[in-house]
């Protein structure tokens, strides 16, 4: 994408987090969005067919660098040498404060459900790649499930507590698992 693209989607995105914010997912229309990005209607529908399809780029737009497994120095954070699964897991968190407000934005609307099971799937991707023990007579997709649950219930109740800080809630997350 050029830098005028770029542009244009970040527009898009803060207009539908703050139309989500006031009005809910249901009660935005494409036109309410398009009014407060301030783009033409063609514009919006080249980057977007639907509604549906912006939900789902903002939240492709959320997880993409944070479950690449590539990580290098930024600008609040350092795992570029650390690979753990709970790195990976504070490092994802990182990423998602900064996108805290776009995700009450959807967390508090009817468009949660889909959040959480787009995010869902992306962690059972990487808890699936770790190289956890399980107990022998647990069935291993039932403990990833486990944890998983565990791990966006964690984020869900985080981004109504921004008084923590990432490997706090972290901290609390891992012990709660090893109980």
């Amino acid at each position: 994408m050029d830098r005028r693209q770029i542009k244009t989607r970040k527009s898009v995105f803060r207009a539908f987090t703050e139309l989500l914010d006031e009005k809910g997912y249901s009660a935005t229309t494409i036109q309410d969005i398009i009014d407060r990005a301030d783009i033409g209607r063609s514009t919006f529908y080249s980057h977007f067919e639907t509604k549906e399809d912006l939900l789902k780029a903002m939240c492709e737009d959320i997880f993409n660098h944070a479950f690449s497994g590539q990580h290098k120095k930024e600008e609040h954070h350092d795992f570029s040498d650390r690979d753990s699964l709970e790195d990976e897991l504070t490092h994802l968190l990182y990423h998602l404060n900064e996108s805290r407000s776009a995700i009450r934005s959807i967390l508090s609307s009817e468009t949660g459900s889909v959040f959480m099971s787009y995010f869902k799937e992306r962690l059972m991707e990487m808890f699936d790649k770790d190289k956890m023990v399980f107990p022998k007579d647990v069935p291993e997709d039932y403990v990833i499930d486990q944890y998983v649950s565990g791990f966006t219930e964690t984020v869900r109740w985080w981004m109504d507590h921004d008084e923590y800080s990432p490997e706090q809630v972290m901290d609390f997350y891992w012990k709660m698992q090893k109980r």
